[in-house]
């Protein structure tokens, strides 16, 4: 079987997902273009060279509707003949997409594909193309749909996680990205967002807050506990696990994800396209993998996913170096963290998405291109790189330097 190679990747700053952010004025397809782009002009690629460019999006309705891989990749300049697909598997899709484009490789059918993401929240708000999950009783009643906040404050309390524990991780985030950015770590893989005059819009993530403390966390109220008292959440929580005699609400906007707008790709390919356009592959995609995980607890997905991950892969926890687990809540780290005794050190050393923010469709690419830089960094040789799902699902992929 041909190997994937990981020859390059980039992503855009992460702006603040409302009206008043810098990448506001900036639409989905906009985004989608920077990185394909920079990715055409770093590389020298001709046009038409690329097989196919695939695409995470979240919300694909609207200006990021009508599959905008296709026209990224056009406006980009990659040329006419350059096929997009966009997909989504929630908050995994840019991970997806970088699996997608390499099995498209290693199964000899293709040599040279991008994979990766976008998404403008601020444009296109969370959930705007709605879904049969929690609108339709059928499917939300058996599957005990809750809230994703509802979830993770579920996991918090069943696995013993309190307001300190998740205030305190979300702290290490904000000073592990502060740092990360004040020593230069993401400068050669962060490109600028320029208006249509040349002019740089953003040029450094924009919702990181390297100051917070646990004192000005301890300000924030809990985020989730009036909607689970007034919609009836509380009691879809414990009847779906009943070991759980209340709820302990713990988290909040300063130790959950930011809603950021963004965008990612990575630049994938079998070694003859390497040889063939001049490029030098920094990594390879050891194996990678998918699975369904309980609905009701939801977030608990890379936890399952990664046992399977090992079990496919012939690999154990001594293999990996770093991992890079998305933090949609504190909770859910917490909890891999747990679950696999694993040494903080090893996990999100440059911060996450409680830092950063997280712009659905694309962080998937854009944390694996993280930690394959500080791999480079650090010489380290191995990463898994996985995401919680909505729905109850997990996607991990490990990659391995060349």
């Amino acid at each position: 079987m041909p190997e994937a190679y990981i020859y390059d990747h980039v992503r855009t700053p992460r702006g603040r997902g409302k009206a008043d952010g810098a990448l506001h004025e900036v639409t989905a397809l906009a985004l989608a273009t920077v990185p394909l782009k920079a990715l055409k002009d770093r590389n020298n690629l001709p046009e038409d060279s690329v097989d196919d460019v695939v695409l995470g999006v979240v919300d694909p309705v609207g200006e990021a509707g009508s599959d905008i891989a296709r026209f990224a990749a056009l406006k980009a300049g990659l040329g006419e003949k350059v096929p997009g697909v966009q997909i989504s598997r929630f908050c995994a899709s840019g991970l997806d997409a970088v699996n997608f484009a390499a099995a498209q490789i290693m199964s000899g059918q293709h040599e040279l594909v991008i994979g990766g993401g976008a998404e403008s929240m601020s444009r296109v708000g969370i959930g705007a193309s709605g879904g049969a999950w929690p609108m339709d009783p059928s499917m939300a009643v058996p599957a005990y749909f809750m809230p994703q906040g509802i979830s993770a404050d579920l996991i918090a309390t069943k696995y013993g996680f309190s307001r300190d524990d998740v205030d305190a991780y979300a702290v290490q985030s904000q000073q592990r990205a502060g740092k990360a950015w004040d020593e230069g770590r993401f400068k050669n893989s962060v490109v600028p967002v320029k208006d249509i005059n040349g002019l740089t819009i953003l040029a450094k993530d924009e919702h990181m807050r390297p100051t917070t403390t646990m004192q000005s966390l301890a300000q924030l109220q809990p985020s989730f506990a009036a909607m689970a008292a007034m919609a009836g959440f509380d009691a879809v929580a414990t009847q779906s696990h009943p070991e759980v005699e209340k709820v302990n609400y713990v988290h909040h906007a300063g130790n959950s994800s930011g809603i950021v707008d963004g965008a990612g790709a990575v630049l994938l390919g079998s070694k003859e396209a390497g040889a063939k356009h001049g490029l030098k592959p920094r990594a390879k995609i050891r194996a990678f993998a998918n699975i369904g995980s309980e609905p009701a607890m939801m977030l608990t997905g890379p936890v399952d996913v990664t046992e399977k991950l090992f079990e496919r892969s012939g690999m154990k926890k001594s293999d990996i170096d770093l991992f890079e687990l998305n933090e949609a809540f504190a909770s859910v780290v917490l909890r891999y963290i747990q679950a696999f005794d694993i040494d903080n050190a090893k996990i999100n050393v440059n911060g996450g998405a409680i830092a950063l923010g997280h712009p659905l469709g694309a962080t998937g690419a854009m944390i694996l291109g993280t930690v394959l830089d500080e791999l480079e960094r650090t010489n380290k040789q191995t990463a898994l790189v996985t995401l919680c799902i909505g729905g109850g699902m997990g996607t991990a992929t490990i990659i391995e330097r060349v």
